[in-house]
């Protein structure tokens, strides 16, 4: 019998225009007895979005106050974590980016309190996943965190971020085209344990994305909230898997490897993106039709493009199987230097 695992899902989802003037409302149909938040954020969003999500939650009656973010580290984590036990916080809010969410998500999960995701970019799945990436660890790969209890999402705030990091959003939803052919074969071959529920819905979420690229690559706001309910559907992939093998294989090694070669990295979603150009050659699929719908709507499909130099790829490349212990494609022992410099350069990544 397969040994069992805890499915936590968010218990409310939102998604629309004027998200952010409502979210007390919100708050407050999921958490009735709550009074106490602190909203984790950085200096930028404090300064743009923070000052309407405190009024809205005020208005429901929560008292309010806030931490801004260093750096997304695990001591950074800690010491939010410590400060919500000391103050008696009874919700952890994460508003803002990658940074913001992770480093709340992990300290609501060390704290044992609720916890809120708020995003205010489309770069990563991470807004509804119970997985945090927090430099500390050892090593740039998701642990254990906690899944949202509530997710807000305002579409309106999201379409001013720099659309870099949407467009990072993308790659990181494509992704999952060769994260769950990598959890299928690692069932195959080493007996992991596979959730075909979990791999589908992940897979769904990029089948959308890829059948909707005309409408994301304009940019428009039903073109964003196609993403950004993609970005949702993978991380609920994650929840109910227990893991994150549905959202995260072989291109995901590739990305982290680059992030921990490249001092100055490119963003997480973007190194998905060609990692999942390349993925898609070794598992012998559509590579061609990845590339393209990653140029489609604007993302780097080159190392070039990328910022970093050819040399970097094929480092990253050779390196990817030391990053975590997780059967892909690459195998147990990776690429040889010559074996990942013919995969960059048949798929165009390099010159």
């Amino acid at each position: 019998m397969a040994r069992p695992h805890v499915i936590d899902l968010p218990r409310r989802i939102i998604v629309g225009g004027n998200v952010i003037e409502e979210a007390g409302f919100h708050a407050r149909r999921v958490m009735e007895k709550e009074e106490k938040v602190l909203v984790v954020t950085g200096p930028h969003v404090r300064v743009l979005v923070y000052p309407a999500l405190k009024q809205s939650l005020e208005d429901e009656g929560f008292t309010v106050w806030v931490r801004e973010v260093k750096a997304p580290t695990v001591a950074e984590a800690d010491e939010v974590a410590e400060e919500a036990i000391r103050d008696g916080v009874d919700v952890v809010v994460g508003l803002g980016g990658g940074k913001a969410i992770d480093v709340a998500k992990y300290a609501a999960a060390r704290a044992g309190k609720p916890f809120a995701s708020i995003p205010t970019a489309a770069s990563h799945d991470g807004i509804t996943s119970p997985f945090a990436s927090l430099r500390g660890f050892g090593k740039p790969v998701s642990r254990p965190a906690k899944a949202p209890d509530l997710i807000l999402i305002d579409v309106d705030v999201i379409a001013k971020a720099p659309r870099r990091y949407n467009i990072a959003g993308f790659g990181d939803v494509i992704g999952k085209f060769t994260a769950v052919l990598d959890w299928k074969l690692a069932h195959k071959l080493k007996g992991e344990y596979y959730g075909a529920y979990a791999a589908s819905l992940a897979l769904m979420s990029a089948r959308h994305v890829a059948s909707h690229v005309e409408e994301i690559a304009s940019w428009t706001p039903e073109g964003l909230r196609i993403l950004l309910e993609a970005l949702v559907s993978s991380g609920v992939a994650m929840c109910i898997a227990g893991s994150s093998r549905p959202a995260s294989g072989s291109e995901h090694l590739f990305a982290h490897a680059m992030t921990m070669l490249h001092p100055n990295p490119p963003l997480h979603g973007e190194l998905v993106g060609v990692g999942t150009i390349m993925m898609s050659y070794l598992h012998g699929k559509n590579w061609r039709k990845i590339r393209k719908l990653l140029k489609r709507v604007g993302a780097p499909v080159t190392a070039k493009e990328l910022g970093v130099r050819d040399v970097d790829i094929i480092e990253a490349l050779v390196n990817a199987v030391k990053v975590r212990d997780r059967y892909t494609i690459l195998g147990e022992k990776g690429l040889t230097w010559e074996a990942a410099e013919r995969l960059a350069r048949t798929t165009g990544v390099i010159d």
